[in-house]
C-alpha cells in the first residue's frame, strides 16, 4: 500500500515483534518541526510589517522562530537540552519588539517530548526558569504585560504538561498491557509444551517399555521355546502398531486437524475406564502378576475423567515394570463419595525418601492437578510403591 511503512523490529529476547504499521520513524520527527516552521515564522513576519518594526528587530524575531522549530529536529535524541533551549528561545522572544510576538507552539512540542521521553525534570526546571526570568526581567525593563495573557500563557504551558504526562501514562500502560500479553503467551505456549511432552511421553513409555520386555523375553527363549519367542515377537509387532496409532493421533490433534476429516483424525479414541482390564492383561503377559479390582459398580465418571485415571495407572505400571521388580502388582478403582479414587500397588522395591521425581512421576501429578485431583505417592503394605489418585467424579470445576 503506498505511504504505509511495514516494520519488523527485534525484541530484546531474540523473538521478533509483531509487525508495526504506519508511517516512518523520521515522519514523526519531522512533523513538529514543520508545524512549528510553518506557524511560528510566518507569523512573526506578518507580526513584524503589521506593527512596522525595526528591520533589525524583526529579523531577531524571525530568527528566533525559526531557531526554535529546527531545534525540535534534536528532541528525539537529547529531549531535555532541545526543551531548554526552547524555553530559552522563547523567554528571550518575549522582549523582543513588538510586544505581541507569535505563538511559540515549539515550546508545547518540546514539553511534550521532553514528558514522553523520560526528561520531565529537565521540562520543569526549564520552563520554570524561564518563567521566572521572564517575569524577573519585566519588571526590571519595565515591561508591562496583560494579565490576560499572563493567564492565558501559565494555562497553556501547564496543559502541554498535562498532554504529556497523559500520553506517556496511556504509552506506558499499553506497554505494560503488551507485556503482560507476551507473558501470557508464553506461559500458554509453556504449559502446551508439557501438555504435548506429557501425552508423548504416556503413549511412547508405555509403548516401548512393553516392547523392550518382550525384545527380551523374545532373545532369552528364541532357540529354547519358539512357540513362546514367536508370541513375544507377535505382541511386540501388535504393540508398535498401536503405538504408532497413538502418536500418529496426538500428532494429529497438535497439528488441529478436524476431528470430522476421516484422513486426519485420531486413530484411537481416548482410553477409558474399561480399557483397564486389557491393560492389566498386558501387563500380566509381562511377568508381572496385576490384579484390577473394580468396585463401582457400573457406575462411570466423565469421559476426561476416565482417561486421567487410565493414563495414571498406565504410567504407574509402566513404573512398576521398569523400576520396582515387583512381582505382583494391584490395581484398585473406587467411587469414594464425590471422587473417583484409583491405587496402584505393588510388593516391589518401594522408593527412597531421596529419589528424585522423573517425568512419570511428574506427569501422574500434572494430570492429577489438571484434573483438580490429588495425586500422592509413598510405600504400602507390603513394601512396594502405592500411587493413589483422587479426582472429581463429575471432572474439574
Amino acid at each position: 500500500m503506498p505511504g504505509v511503512v511495514w516494520e519488523r523490529s527485534a525484541r530484546a529476547d531474540g523473538a521478533d515483534a509483531p509487525p508495526r504499521f504506519g508511517p516512518p520513524s523520521t515522519v514523526g520527527l519531522l512533523v513538529p518541526v514543520v508545524i512549528s516552521f510553518l506557524i511560528q515564522v510566518p507569523a512573526a513576519i506578518g507580526i513584524s510589517f503589521w506593527m512596522h518594526s525595526p528591520r533589525g528587530w524583526a529579523a531577531l524575531s524571525v530568527t528566533l522562530a525559526a531557531a526554535s522549530a529546527l531545534c525540535l529536529l534534536a528532541a528525539r535524541r537529547h529531549p531535555g537540552p532541545t526543551v531548554a533551549v526552547v524555553a530559552a528561545l522563547t523567554a528571550v522572544d518575549l522582549f523582543v519588539p513588538p510586544d505581541a510576538g507569535p505563538p511559540f507552539v515549539a515550546l508545547a512540542f518540546a514539553i511534550i517530548a521532553a514528558c514522553l521521553r523520560g526528561a520531565r525534570l529537565w521540562a520543569l526546571v526549564s520552563v520554570g526558569v524561564g518563567w521566572l526570568a521572564a517575569v524577573i526581567g519585566s519588571g526590571l525593563l519595565d515591561t508591562t504585560w496583560h494579565p490576560f495573557r499572563i493567564a492565558l500563557t501559565t494555562f497553556g504551558l501547564a496543559l502541554c504538561f498535562a498532554i504529556g504526562e497523559s500520553i506517556r501514562a496511556r504509552l506506558a500502560h499499553a506497554a505494560a498491557r503488551r507485556d503482560q500479553l507476551a507473558e501470557r503467551r508464553r506461559t500458554a505456549e509453556q504449559d502446551e509444551r508439557t501438555r504435548i511432552a506429557r501425552e508423548l511421553h504416556d503413549v511412547l513409555a508405555h509403548s516401548l517399555s512393553q516392547i523392550s520386555v518382550q525384545s527380551g523375553v523374545g532373545l532369552h527363549l528364541f532357540d529354547r521355546e519358539p512357540e513362546r519367542a514367536r508370541e513375544a515377537l507377535s505382541s511386540i509387532r501388535a504393540l508398535s502398531a498401536v503405538g504408532l496409532d497413538e502418536v500418529r493421533g496426538v500428532l494429529s490433534f497438535l497439528r488441529g486437524d478436524e476431528a470430522s476429516n476421516p484422513q486426519t483424525a485420531p486413530l484411537t479414541p481416548q482410553p477409558q475406564l474399561a480399557d483397564l482390564a486389557a491393560l492389566v492383561r498386558e501387563r500380566t503377559a509381562m511377568g508381572l502378576t496385576v490384579t484390577l479390582r473394580d468396585t463401582r459398580e457400573d457406575a462411570a465418571p466423565r469421559s476426561a475423567v476416565q482417561t486421567t485415571a487410565y493414563r495414571i495407572v498406565q504410567e504407574a505400571l509402566t513404573n512398576v515394570v521398569r523400576h520396582s521388580a515387583a512381582t505382583t502388582a494391584t490395581v484398585t478403582v473406587d467411587h469414594n463419595g464425590s471422587d473417583l479414587v484409583v491405587e496402584v500397588e505393588d510388593d516391589g522395591m518401594g522408593i527412597a525418601p531421596a529419589d528424585v521425581e522423573g517425568a512419570g512421576l511428574r506427569g501422574m501429578r500434572e494430570r492429577a492437578d489438571l484434573a483438580d485431583g490429588t495425586l500422592t505417592v509413598g510405600t504400602g503394605p507390603r513394601g512396594g510403591t502405592v500411587v493413589i489418585a483422587r479426582l472429581p467424579w463429575e471432572g474439574p470445576r
